[in-house]
């Protein structure tokens, strides 16, 4: 209205404006509200004067200072009013905490996204409580959805993506970030607040459970869960480096990928490149045990017949047979889906610890003369059940009975390649006998001119 000082000199409305603008902070709880509600629509004309800034800051003044009960009365309802000012004492000490910390949700759920944002920047600025931020956030994501349209939503949880990411991600459970997942998957929400979003489940990994993973595949792919979508979370939760995360936490995520990929194994439209790529996420130290896997990779050859030999070997190259138990070894040995060379290293390698541990009991024993008798009893003691391992694994080998075909054929290769490496000592030696023949023979013809 270019009412300033140029044009008038004593009583402008640009000055009055200004006065009234700092006695904001006497305002009433009702008043802030009502001018927030009302000054949505015009945001580049009161922006202009700080009003909408000044007014989400005097709220989070208001709510930081907020003990026991709400500075004033709520403009939401009379209803939640008249129980945010009365002291049943029939409520419990956390109901009471909670409903202390979230007595406001309601009275700003009615706020276009933009604001939130705005009041979110500005709690986090003056060190907020980021859990009950993270909890704001969500209850308004849930109601402002009941009567948005699908654009409104869009840009809502946009909104709320980007808000979430910039608390602590302790204070956001990851079971609520996996429901903000499902919906936004429906709304095409931009490719940087899903990654963000992808990147907060990703740290918290280890908290999920495999109904959280269980997510359909998009349209237009084949096979039936989202394979690639889990893979992104793995790369997420490493994403700090393998050495930085506890092994704690890297055997939870390595126990429930073993779930996971049991779970995916079945479907025949899945690749073989991206099972092998489900299991070698997770570092092999992270395993105890790759029975799991070895049982999900029957169920991915029974579902995939048509695999050619290389293919399988190709699985197999993931399976660590070191990891295998006794059980599923003897299983492998008689499985006619995995390639003859499988079978053959599961029974190397169950010989090898056989053997491993053999060495650690006669590494022990020539300790047994030592005068200490404490020390010689506990020594035994350990030898005593080294020794009892030792004939349990044995036992549980069982190569008297199922594995005599295999053990017969590896015994026969073992005399082959000695018969082998005799032979190639025998024309060792004649090559050895030929050349020093025919050096003799040339220094005698070289010293016969001299005699003549």
């Amino acid at each position: 209205m270019e009412m300033n000082e140029s044009s008038s000199k004593v009583h402008n409305l640009f000055e009055q404006i200004e006065k009234s603008l700092e006695e904001i902070k006497y305002w009433t709880w009702s008043d802030l509200l009502v001018v927030l509600n009302h000054c949505q629509n015009l945001l580049p004309t009161v922006n202009s004067s700080g009003l909408l800034h000044k007014c989400v800051d005097s709220i989070v003044k208001r709510l930081a200072l907020a003990s026991e009960a709400s500075p004033c009365q709520s403009t939401s309802s009379p209803d939640s009013s008249g129980l945010r000012l009365s002291t049943d004492t029939r409520s419990t000490d956390s109901f009471k905490n909670i409903f202390r910390a979230t007595w406001w949700f309601e009275d700003l759920v009615s706020l276009k996204p933009y604001l939130v944002k705005m009041l979110t920047k500005s709690m986090v600025f003056q060190k907020f409580d980021h859990g009950v931020i993270a909890r704001f956030l969500l209850y308004y994501q849930k109601s402002r959805f009941v009567t948005a349209t699908q654009d409104e939503k869009r840009e809502i949880m946009e909104t709320v993506i980007e808000m979430l990411d910039s608390l602590d991600q302790r204070t956001v459970a990851c079971k609520s970030l996996f429901g903000i997942l499902r919906v936004a998957l429906n709304l095409n929400i931009k490719k940087c607040c899903r990654n963000k979003l992808e990147k907060m489940i990703g740290l918290q990994l280890d908290q999920a459970t495999l109904d959280n993973l269980l997510i359909p595949s998009p349209l237009g792919m084949d096979h039936m869960y989202d394979v690639n979508l889990v893979l992104r979370f793995i790369r997420s939760f490493l994403g700090t480096g393998f050495c930085r995360v506890p092994l704690i936490r890297m055997q939870k995520v390595a126990n429930l990928m073993d779930l996971y990929i049991a779970e995916v194994s079945p479907d025949p439209c899945l690749k073989l490149s991206k099972f092998c790529s489900l299991v070698r996420a997770i570092p092999d130290s992270a395993r105890e045990s790759y029975d799991g896997i070895y049982h999900a990779m029957d169920m991915f050859l029974e579902a995939h017949t048509g695999l050619s030999e290389e293919d399988k070997r190709r699985l197999c190259y993931a399976l660590n047979y070191e990891k295998l138990s006794s059980e599923t070894c003897r299983h492998l040995a008689h499985n006619s889906k995995f390639p003859s060379r499988s079978a053959i290293e599961a029974v190397v390698s169950q010989q090898n610890k056989l053997k491993s541990l053999l060495e650690d009991t006669n590494q022990s024993k020539p300790f047994f003369d030592s005068p200490c008798s404490s020390v010689d009893t506990e020594i035994k003691d350990k030898r005593e059940e080294s020794c009892e391992q030792i004939v349990l694994y044995a036992g549980r080998l069982d190569f008297t009975n199922e594995n005599e075909k295999l053990r017969a054929n590896l015994q026969g290769m073992q005399c082959r390649v000695v018969e082998l490496e005799k032979i190639c000592k025998k024309m060792q030696n004649q090559m050895s006998k030929m050349l020093k023949s025919k050096l003799s023979r040339q220094n005698n013809a070289r010293s016969l001119p001299r005699l003549c």
